[in-house]
Parts: C-alpha cells; structure tokens; sequence
C-alpha cells in the first residue's frame, strides 16, 4: 500500500486528490498538510511513502520543506505538484531531493501513475521541465571517481538513461530482459550515490557521460 501525504493550501486541492487516489486499490491518503511546517509534522506521525507536496505555500514553502523533510526521513519521495512550470522550482525542487515534478492541470490518471512511477523508485519529469533542468545543469571541471566503478554495460545503461528512455526501451536497446536492465539501473544509483532516476540524468549531464542536445 502507498501511504500518501497531501501538502496543498488549498483544502478543495487536497480534497480532490484525496478522493482521486483514496479510489486506487494500492493507494491511502493518511494525512493531509495546508503548510510546509504542518507537512512536516504530518509526515512524523503518520511516517506516508510519499509526499504531493505543493510549492507555493504559506510560511515555510514547498522547497524548504521538502529538504527538511528528507534530511530527516531520506526514505520518503516526494512528488512537487504545482500550477508553475517555471525554470528556478524545477530545478530547485530537485536539488531539494524531489522525485517527480507534475503540473496541477495533470489529468487523474497522469497522477496516479506518477505516484507510481515514484513510488517504484523512478523519476518523474514533464518533458519541457526535463529539458530546461538538463541545460541548467552546471558542467563539472573535474572527474567522478564514482563513474570509474560502473562496469562497461552500466555506462550503457546510464547514457541511455539520461536519453530519457523506460528500462523497456533500453532493455530493447541492449537486448536483454527488463529486469536485468532493472538490475543494471539498481547498481547505477548505488555506485552513483543519487536516489533515482532524474538525478542520475543530472549526474551524467554534469560529469559529461552525455552533452545536452546529443
């Protein structure tokens, strides 16, 4: 079962998403936040899986509270839900340690299946959002001792991550079973020391595995 926290300002929003994903099978909302402050006391009781955490919020902000959030409890994701598909929350909620990153006028079923998506340990970005995180990521000067651990087919298999593609479309590639590829992608973020996905993009942008545009 997913346990869901809803961290929105507006009880009409969380009121929404509740019945939304109350609906799913896998899925229980345990508790709701109208702030950062309260959504961090929230996620201490109740202990969810993961976190729709809002932005915009009154007092201590999205951003903050999902850093604080995960400082204390590294385990939980967090999926960033807001109305704003602007440069700076992207790449701030990511540096904040977040997993996913949905717009507000989402359909339901494009939520459901980003808590999944997040809840399974993948990374969720909006296309656009992926693309203008990557170009914003810096360039590092100097090497990852990290990257020297990553055996032959790793490198494969994160260079094809951060083309964007599904462990389907690389196990395609490859030629080999989804769940080696599964594997393969386990083994890449261990060595890598990130917690998913996206931040293995990142990781490979930065330390040049792969070039924006390539």
């Amino acid at each position: 079962m997913i346990r869901i926290l809803l961290a929105d300002d507006q009880a009409l929003v969380r009121g929404g998403f509740r019945l939304i994903l109350d609906a799913e099978p896998d899925m229980e909302v345990v508790a709701e936040a109208g702030d950062g402050s309260e959504a961090l006391e929230r996620a201490n009781e109740t202990h969810p899986n993961l976190v729709l955490m809002d932005i915009r919020m009154p007092g201590l902000d999205g951003i903050e509270a999902t850093r604080r959030m995960l400082a204390e409890a590294p385990g939980i994701r967090v999926l960033i839900l807001t109305t704003f598909d602007l440069d700076e929350y992207v790449v701030d909620a990511f540096r904040a340690g977040a997993s996913g990153f949905l717009l507000k006028t989402a359909p339901p079923s494009q939520l459901v299946a980003a808590v999944r998506t997040v809840h399974e340990g993948d990374a969720l970005l909006a296309p656009a959002s992926t693309r203008r995180l990557i170009e914003q990521v810096p360039r590092s000067s100097t090497s990852a001792p990290q990257l020297e651990q990553l055996t032959a087919r790793e490198h494969d298999v994160l260079r094809l991550l951060a083309r964007g593609l599904t462990n389907a479309e690389i196990a395609n590639q490859l030629v080999v079973e989804p769940s080696t590829v599964k594997s393969h992608v386990a083994s890449v973020l261990s060595k890598l020391d990130v917690r998913d996905r996206v931040h293995a993009v990142v990781f490979a942008y930065e330390h040049g595995v792969v070039l924006p545009g390539a």
